[in-house]
């Protein structure tokens, strides 16, 4: 198997897209947080937080990690302030964090609450145990369900405006480039119904054209994003939780038996950052094949990647193939490139992933159509090729030696061209 071209980071995407900023930052806020509630109260307790009490009193196996993993973060010199106490503090916080969305801020913003207040436990060895948990993961599924109710709601309007940690301020309406995107300037939240509505907000017309729509060769991204690997004659199964995080089809694609056709083929990965477009396109014209979602983890963490626990390292191969994703499978066009995959996958939070009511077996997609979304959170995605499929990549689309300096790929740009048909 070909290396995967990866770039090399100190941290995981979800610092490195803006999802979060640096772990003293991070603690600080979760110690902001806590001295809110001390000092204002805390807020009723919301109905889901049953559930996290139910899983501690019937599962023995999950309290004990829970308790474990606070109590494995790091403490002293080097090290930031732990962020949770004990068990009660942190569903203390989780309760807070229901009934918030996430502010601006233009230097150390925090758009990933929940993830901010677990983020030291995640990769304690007790930590990395527990994410990956199916009871512990049902429970984060039903409690990040009823946050995104939240983030659904009216309520969560409450940080559109014009104040310094507003989305409406003249600096953060600058840092999203909020001219690109339709809005009404002139409404009291910009025509948005919702954070999440803001969240998934769409480019005017005319932003973002299709590159090369006539030509079936030329592939396109589906996202707006950075890219963050490349791997060429993948396996149909690997080791994909060893370091280096190497791409196994069949875990990727849950088991869906066209994991065969894309054996020996490439993955080309790339993340979004947490102020960008956050809707799917789709990569080639061609028909769907098949279209479903995958549950999975939501806060688990590659071990391989280091046991710092206040600076978890990048797992977004890992992520790939057990965090909460969808696959899509479009028949393309073009011979050559026959069946394409796409993987949408959410990284921590809500991060849910909503295929479009369209996106069927039999539909017809044409290269550029919108498919789907990511609700809030922090994302990635894969596009799975098969082999001989591709002439080339384009330069953009190769991922850096370091994320600072790897360009960030429009939506619906070239990204790659497919080989001609054999002679």
């Amino acid at each position: 198997m070909a290396p995967t071209h990866r770039p090399h980071r100190s941290s995981d995407a979800r610092r490195t897209g803006g999802w979060l900023p640096d772990p003293e930052s991070v603690a600080a806020w979760v110690a902001d947080l806590r001295r809110r509630l001390d000092e204002d109260g805390d807020p009723e307790r919301h109905p889901v937080m049953a559930e996290f009490d139910r899983l501690l009193h019937r599962d023995a196996i999950a309290r004990m990690q829970f308790e474990r993993m606070i109590a494995e973060v790091p403490e002293g010199p080097g090290h930031p302030e732990r962020h949770v106490r004990d068990l009660p503090d942190l569903l203390r916080l989780l309760n807070a964090v229901l009934l918030t969305a996430p502010e601006f801020s233009g230097d150390s913003m925090v758009m990933t609450p929940v993830q901010a207040v677990l983020d030291q436990t995640t990769a304690t060895p007790s930590g990395l145990a527990a994410y990956r948990n199916p009871a512990v993961n049902a429970v984060l599924q039903q409690y990040l369900t009823a946050w995104c109710e939240h983030l659904d709601s009216p309520a969560s309007l409450s940080v559109l405006n014009d104040g310094e940690v507003g989305w409406m301020s003249p600096a953060a309406a600058q840092t999203i480039g909020i001219g690109q995107y339709r809005h009404d300037p002139d409404d009291e939240h910009w025509g948005f119904t919702s954070w999440n509505d803001f969240f998934t907000r769409r480019f005017r017309d005319g932003e973002r054209p299709v590159e090369s729509p006539d030509d079936d060769k030329v592939v396109v991204s589906a996202c707006e994003s950075t890219p963050y690997a490349l791997a060429r004659d993948v396996r149909r199964t690997d080791e994909f939780w060893l370091k280096g995080q190497p791409y196994s089809l069949q875990d990727m694609l849950a088991g869906d038996p066209a994991a065969e056709e894309f054996v020996g083929g490439t993955v080309y990965q790339a993340y979004l950052s947490a102020t960008d477009y956050h809707r799917w396109h789709a990569p080639v014209s061609g028909t769907v094949e098949r279209a479903f979602v995958v549950g999975g983890t939501y806060f688990s963490d590659a071990d391989t990647e280091g046991a710092d626990a206040a600076v978890p390292q990048d797992s977004q191969g890992y992520m790939a193939h057990v965090a909460a994703r969808a696959v899509v499978l479009i028949r393309a066009d073009d011979p050559v490139l026959g069946l394409v995959a796409f993987v949408p996958v959410g990284m921590a939070d809500v991060s849910s992933c909503l295929l479009d009511d369209a996106i069927v077996p039999g539909a017809r997609v044409e290269k550029g159509d919108e498919i789907g979304r990511f609700q809030f959170g922090g994302s990635t995605h894969c596009l799975v090729f098969r082999p001989g499929a591709l002439a080339e990549v384009s330069l953009q689309a190769l991922p850096r030696d370091a994320a600072s300096t790897t360009p960030l790929v429009h939506v619906r740009s070239r990204i790659a061209r497919a080989a001609d048909a054999p002679a």
